[in-house]
């Protein structure tokens, strides 16, 4: 089995009882789950988390998303569904947000979001909380605090497990804690847990092990107000296929029966080309002939690390990588496994398991991002069952 780093974070110094009886208010107070336990959606871009949130069985009654292009995407497909197009920080009180969506506190099951990541992305430049992009988590902190539902959800990049705060003066720190060093974000999250008295599991997840045709590691935080402790499960997929576990979903499972006669995509340079014709499907710029490798990285050539992604043709007998918001990149090259091209704008959202109706507004460019960027529709499905489950088990317990 492939289990996942864990971390329990944010425990409440009050304790509960083990069936929860000192909890402060029942689950029913909220609907069962035949009634569709309701959610709201912070950061929503193109709604892979909630598309699986809801084929888990929640329902969305709102959305806040600045960017332009991935509000389109929202109201193109879910008309129906409240939509706030505007900075979060414009909607930092609760009850601003809820006069918006016409709902009650009571009303609120849960409050999901993936507060822009690239400030802790070891990919970028980890500016973690100097970033704007990184203050915005606690925006969504401030909200889940002032509505107090049963439960949040906050998706990241691993990045933010080994973040460094570089410096928050004095004068903005709630308490005086070590914010300096390696690991310190997560420690800082965890303070701001106890203050709001949640109890939150930090999970490492690969999505491969969860259904999802793509190798793609996140940090899934769970936060419960009332002491439950809800970890995702361990994941039923591996490498193999043996009595614990199935085999991964691939690339050719995600792909199988896609009509895409005319493949939309950003060609590659004449140059990525000439280098990517040269390889087979599962191979990378490591089976170049050894003269032409330096010539194709250039500086990278010397650089540290294993560059898996510079002139990587995909395998249909494997997960796909990770789809970042871009095809083409040097460094994140996506190829086709038998044609010479990147990978779709269809293929790439069957990796992400959005429904091939869902329509994505903007350029080729934008699509590209939206869907990059999306959690996968089966980790978000997880998610939610996950939550789902302990509230059926909290509710014949007590």
């Amino acid at each position: 089995m492939h289990r996942s780093k864990f971390h329990l974070l944010g425990r409440p110094a009050r304790q509960k009882t083990a069936h929860g009886r000192m909890m402060s208010t029942s689950w029913n107070e909220y609907g069962s789950v035949k009634n569709k336990p309701k959610f709201i959606s912070l950061f929503s871009g193109a709604m892979g988390l909630d598309l699986g949130l809801e084929s888990a069985g929640f329902e969305c009654v709102g959305c806040l998303e600045l960017d332009k292009r991935a509000a389109a995407t929202i109201r193109r497909n879910r008309p129906e569904i409240p939509l706030v197009e505007d900075d979060i920080r414009n909607w930092n009180k609760g009850d601003l947000l809820l006069e918006k969506f016409n709902l009650r506190k009571d009303q609120v099951a849960l409050i999901v979001g993936g507060p822009p990541c690239p400030s802790f992305s070891t990919a970028g430049k980890r500016q973690a909380f100097n970033d704007p992009r990184g203050q915005v988590m606690f925006d969504f902190l401030k909200l889940v605090n002032e509505i107090r539902p049963p439960f949040f959800v906050m998706e990241n990049v691993r990045g933010i497990l080994s973040a460094a705060v570089d410096h928050i003066p004095l004068a903005k720190r709630e308490k005086k804690v070590d914010y300096d060093g390696r690991g310190s974000v997560l420690s800082l999250l965890n303070e701001k847990f106890k203050q709001m008295e949640y109890v939150v599991t930090a999970q490492l997840v690969n999505a491969a092990n969860y259904g999802t045709p793509q190798k793609r590691e996140r940090v899934v935080f769970i936060g419960s107000r009332d002491g439950l402790q809800v970890p995702m499960p361990p994941g039923a997929y591996g490498p193999d296929e043996n009595f614990f576990q199935h085999r991964w979903r691939t690339l050719g499972d995600a792909l199988s029966g896609l009509h895409d006669e005319k493949p939309e995509y950003i060609p590659f340079s004449k140059k990525r080309a000439m280098y990517l014709s040269l390889l087979k499907d599962g191979e990378n710029w490591r089976s170049l002939p050894q003269e032409m490798q330096k010539e194709a990285l250039g500086g990278a050539y010397d650089s540290t690390g294993g560059r898996v992604g510079f002139f990587r043709r995909l395998s249909l007998s494997q997960p796909s990588p990770t789809v970042p918001t871009s095809p083409i990149q040097k460094s994140t090259c996506l190829c086709h496994p038998t044609e010479l091209r990147p990978l779709s704008l269809k293929e790439y959202a069957r990796i992400q398991q959005f429904p091939d109706d869902w329509i994505f507004e903007g350029n080729i460019v934008d699509k590209y991002r939206q869907i990059g960027n999306a959690v996968p529709v089966g980790l978000g499905y997880v998610i939610g069952t996950t939550i789902l489950n302990f509230l059926n088990n909290w509710e014949k317990a007590i």
